[in-house]
């Protein structure tokens, strides 16, 4: 028996006491759990600067090392993200529906816990603690898979959330993690129908692609992020900097960061100069098409300036409309076809997470927002607020791209089914 079934053959047991503990108690143990990240909080960054040594020996990109680098700060807010969960309502008993049938029968259509989740993901350790409070609030166990680069944050925070619970009430193995960086232990994991009730990738295209393409389990899919920031001709041009400057390097090795900008070819000339100034100036390379370029080389900009956007500037090729860079890095297109053609082009090249247009023309604005095929689609507002908790949902475990159980920033409610109680006084059926 390999890693990873013996840790969903602990979680199933897990799950089927988890699911009867009480509102109350399931909130002190994430209580519990919060306390217990705060007391490991030196342990914890003491085996994280063990994976920060390695992936920096590995050749790991700054934006990637960023997802990976924990302090006591971000121990905390993880801590502080459990305890939010705390107060969130409980998404377990919640009756959906009431009513009579003909025969006198009355239906009533109850949420219930999924039973296991398995999360797998890459180099986020505190998608470890995001998982397991999600998990224990909606009454799931899981079984967490994190990436080889974060194993030794990741097992620690674990660790320190497992004894808590435990000691707090929780049943023994509510949270499991696969401690093996052996890739095959994903293999079986995503073999276990019967042990693990929903899948959840969490990570670049490839680790969501195999998980989609083998798993024999449920999965969620979570995706990939290539998001557009429109400019209309009718964009306001001060609003229109601030969102993409927020959206492209607020942070960039997050699936919500923009990774490519749109423009009208209406106020190109007037836009594009200072706002690829701004973003060179921010030392992010510009993947463009010949219209940005003429747009630049014809402007008045200061010839320092003029410089200086240009040598950041690189001639666009087909796949940089669809790619996902992950840092500082965007691609810049010229349309001039309208919002249609934008909304043809981000529905063609995008992949189906965040997307902005920046408009005051009321129409032009709707119309983006009903052409556009994306889980979250906005109006002069940055693609970083695609987040469970900027939304009010709290810790999320993913934002979904997919269409099927759940769509965008998804947490509690999305983990829980539903079954039916039928209450009757006798009846059989003819």
């Amino acid at each position: 028996m390999g890693e990873a079934r013996n840790a969903a053959l602990k979680a199933k047991a897990a799950s089927r006491p988890l699911a009867l503990m009480s509102t109350g108690a399931r909130n002190e143990v994430l209580f519990a759990m919060a306390a217990a990240l705060r007391d490991s909080a030196e342990a914890i960054c003491a085996a994280n600067a063990q994976d920060m040594e390695r992936a920096r020996t590995k050749g790991t990109k700054d934006s990637l090392l960023d997802r990976l680098f924990l302090d006591e700060a971000r121990v905390d807010a993880m801590a502080a993200g459990l305890e939010a969960l705390a107060a969130l309502p409980d998404p377990v008993g919640k009756v959906l529906e009431e009513r009579k049938l003909y025969n006198g029968i009355e239906l009533s259509r109850v949420t219930v816990p999924m039973g296991v989740v398995a999360m797998v993901y890459e180099a986020r350790p505190n998608v470890t603690a995001d998982a397991a409070g999600i998990c224990l609030k909606s009454g799931n166990a899981c079984v967490l898979r994190g990436g080889s680069l974060a194993i030794d944050s990741c097992v620690a925070i674990a660790d320190a959330m497992h004894a808590a619970a435990v000691a707090a009430g929780a049943p023994e193995n509510c949270i499991t993690i696969i401690r093996s960086t052996d890739r095959a232990q994903t293999g079986e994991l995503l073999s276990l129908r019967g042990l693990v009730d929903v899948l959840i990738p969490r990570g670049g295209a490839g680790l969501i692609e195999r998980c989609v393409r083998e798993a024999q389990v449920p999965v969620i899919e979570t995706g990939t992020g290539n998001c557009h920031v429109y400019v209309h001709e009718s964009a306001d041009f001060a609003k229109a900097r601030s969102i993409v400057m927020n959206a492209k390097t607020q942070r960039t090795g997050v699936c919500n960061a923009c990774e490519s900008l749109l423009v009208d070819a209406s106020v190109a000339a007037k836009f594009l100069p200072s706002m690829l100034l701004e973003l060179a100036q921010a030392g992010v390379s510009i993947h463009a098409d010949k219209a940005s370029f003429d747009a630049v080389a014809g402007s008045d900009l200061p010839d320092d300036d003029k410089a200086l956007t240009l040598g950041h500037m690189l001639e666009a090729s087909e796949e940089d409309w669809g790619r996902e860079y992950l840092d500082l890095e965007i691609s810049v297109h010229v349309l001039d076809g309208g919002v249609a053609q934008a909304i043809e082009h981000i529905n063609e090249y995008g992949t189906g997470h965040s997307e902005a247009i920046v408009a005051e023309d009321a129409e032009a604005a709707q119309a983006f927002t009903r052409g556009v095929d994306a889980a979250a689609v906005y109006v002069n507002a940055s693609t970083r607020f695609t987040d469970g908790g900027e939304f009010g949902l709290g810790a999320e475990i993913g934002i979904s791209t997919q269409k099927l159980h759940v769509r965008g920033p998804f947490a509690l409610e999305a983990l829980v089914t539903y079954k039916y109680i039928m209450r009757g006084t006798g009846q059989v059926r003819a």
